[in-house]
């Protein structure tokens, strides 16, 4: 892709999937491009300032238009504003004071709370029993739905914020008349800032949970359950599959099937001998002189880090090589979808991967930077992707495109 909008790339990643979150009214192009220019060399700070500074001004626009009455303003404006105080906590691990992080999620989130009430019909704040505790979550609903009507559980990624979860699966499922579900699993957004419970790599079990819940309802038509997954997800969402079989159809963007590999593309190989070696003093050793001399790699590991809990980085690839569905690829007879974009920066060729050792139903669909839709999660496809995807989930469904 030719686009470049910050030198730093995550940053410049995050710019594009802003101006793709437009499609679904989670951005305003203007807003982004003008803030994005201004942040173009921009450090961890100065990205954190820039975006959070956006994020109030457009929070009062909403607060404003609330209190005139015009409601649709309101709405569009908490989604927008909860969309950029997710995208300045990206670089929260920057800043010299980490207690910054928590009072941003929280605006981020009241702010999408607010979007979420005030979507017509207001969506539905749910609590989902999982193991001595609950897991939060948002059960929107088309204005129109059928009491069959699919019901999608959109399961973010590794450190993407619910508003972006909402723009990519949760907004093209209730613009087709389906349900959709988003929550918050074990390291996830306010599972990890509020209460400090990381990821696991058997998501099944936290799935599980999340699919005994919708059908404890009588408002959730049982057989038509989708499981849809961005990111990381890309590998949660087939490794629950594996386990969970009352889905009707899933979806994996992109596929995933070592989780750790997108850690090891980083490192030179020396590196990753020294690991293999399984001393683990002088491979922590050797990785916080390197995280102590470049500023902003630190920021970047300690806030991929941070879902899983774990201070060494021997120990952190340890438990990451868990996160692995060699061994249970055999068991996914769920009609699975699998994402290929075009230059996938995190896990290249691994959509191909699974989408090969799988033994059932499955589609494989590709996104070329021909088409303006390559990258990881296809930031700037955003119509063509939901075309394809929802398309297929329709004809799997029998449900409305």
């Amino acid at each position: 892709m030719a686009y470049r909008f910050c030198e730093n790339e995550q940053f410049d990643f995050e710019v594009l999937v802003l101006l793709g979150a437009a499609w679904q009214k989670g951005s305003d192009p203007g807003e982004v491009l003008a803030t994005a220019s201004a942040l173009r060399d921009a450090d961890g700070r100065e990205w954190f300032e820039g975006w959070t500074e956006l994020a109030r001004r457009v929070r009062s626009d909403g607060e404003r238009a609330s209190a005139a009455g015009r409601g649709t303003s309101a709405r569009d404006a908490w989604l927008r504003a909860a969309g950029y105080f997710g995208t300045g906590l990206v670089a929260a691990d920057a800043l010299s004071d980490e207690t910054r992080l928590l009072p941003v999620f929280r605006r981020h989130r009241e702010c999408f709370e607010r979007f979420a009430a005030a979507w017509e019909p207001a969506a539905e704040r749910v609590a989902v029993p999982y193991e001595g505790t609950e897991l939060p979550g948002y059960l929107f609903r088309p204005a129109a739905g059928g009491a069959d009507a699919p019901t999608v559980i959109v399961n973010n990624g590794s450190d993407g914020p619910v508003s972006t979860a909402w723009t990519m699966l949760g907004a093209p499922a209730v613009a087709r008349g389906w349900n959709a579900l988003l929550f918050d699993g074990p390291g996830q957004q306010s599972m990890l800032f509020e209460h400090r419970m990381p990821f696991r790599p058997d998501w099944e079990n936290v799935i599980t949970p999340v699919v005994d819940f919708l059908l404890g309802r009588d408002d959730i038509a049982p057989g038509r359950l989708v499981l849809a997954g961005i990111s990381q997800a890309g590998y949660w969402v087939p490794r629950a599959l594996a386990f969970e079989h009352r889905i009707a159809a899933g979806v994996a963007d992109p596929g995933v099937v070592s989780v750790v590999d997108s850690w090891w593309n980083h490192f030179p190989p020396e590196l990753r001998e020294l690991f293999d070696s399984g001393d683990r003093d002088a491979f922590d050793g050797v990785m916080r002189e390197g995280l102590a001399e470049d500023g902003e790699f630190a920021a970047y590991w300690r806030w991929r880090a941070k879902p899983y809990g774990i201070d060494s980085p021997f120990d952190l690839l340890t438990e990451m090589g868990r996160y692995d569905l060699t061994g249970v690829l055999d068991r996914i007879t769920v009609p699975l979808l699998v994402t290929s974009p075009e230059g996938e920066q995190f896990w290249p060729g691994q959509s191909l991967r699974l989408y090969e050792a799988l033994p059932g139903e499955k589609a494989f669909v590709e996104f070329t930077a021909a088409e303006g839709a390559d990258l990881h999660c296809e930031p700037l496809g955003r119509a063509l992707f939901e075309q394809r995807v929802f398309d297929w989930l329709a004809v799997r469904l029998g449900a409305a495109a």
